[in-house]
């Protein structure tokens, strides 16, 4: 192996099993072309998996049912960096993982600032929706939930325990980042941000 593929698998190997990634998340280390080359000897050494065009994983193994499925956040993020979006729970999804709902939704489902779209990936199917509120760059993943979920309740569909419920998810971090980005959201949501501030301290 070469020197391209040692320093690779060494930076796969430092994100663990379960990794999905594309060949820009190497770009630090040399052309385009001999990193393709590189994860292209890596796959055909089974040494990391080839799940897409352009996409690839360290996959996660089994005692007894062996090589598993690639992980569905992890392939979600690899799929919108490979196209530089950014990604998030979408509202469904959000809301289910704040425990505002016991619903589970069929199907991985993610909020992105990029157009919308179905991918089918090593089996699994991924369903990118455009975001009806904005991705916070510096910002928790429970940061963004929370956004997405107050878009997909809607301005009638959240009252004072869901306010509280979601006052109770966030951390000092995470509120400062929401107050910050209220001016990138619609009046209301940056009306039920406030509310949600008030409601720690209260």
């Amino acid at each position: 192996m070469s020197a391209m593929t040692d320093k690779i698998m060494k930076r796969v190997r430092g994100k663990g099993r379960g990794w999905a990634f594309t060949p820009k998340d190497f770009i630090d280390f040399g052309t385009r072309g001999s990193v393709d080359m590189a994860l292209s000897r890596l796959a055909q050494a089974d040494m990391i998996r080839r799940v897409g065009r352009g996409l690839y994983d360290y996959p996660r193994l089994h005692d007894k049912i062996g090589v598993l499925s690639p992980n569905a956040d992890s392939l979600a993020r690899a799929v919108a960096g490979k196209s530089g979006n950014k990604i998030g729970p979408a509202g469904a999804d959000a809301v289910n993982r704040l425990g505002l709902s016991t619903q589970v939704p069929a199907k991985a489902s993610y909020a992105t600032d990029g157009p919308s779209r179905v991918k089918n990936i090593a089996g699994r199917t991924l369903s990118l929706k455009h975001a009806r509120a904005p991705l916070l760059d510096k910002a928790s993943t429970q940061a963004n939930s929370v956004l997405q979920a107050i878009a997909h309740l809607g301005k009638d569909g959240i009252d004072g325990d869901t306010i509280r419920q979601l006052a109770d998810r966030l951390n000092q971090h995470d509120m400062k980042a929401l107050i910050k980005a209220r001016q990138q959201m619609t009046g209301w949501m940056g009306d039920v941000v406030l509310k949600i501030n008030e409601a720690r301290h209260g």
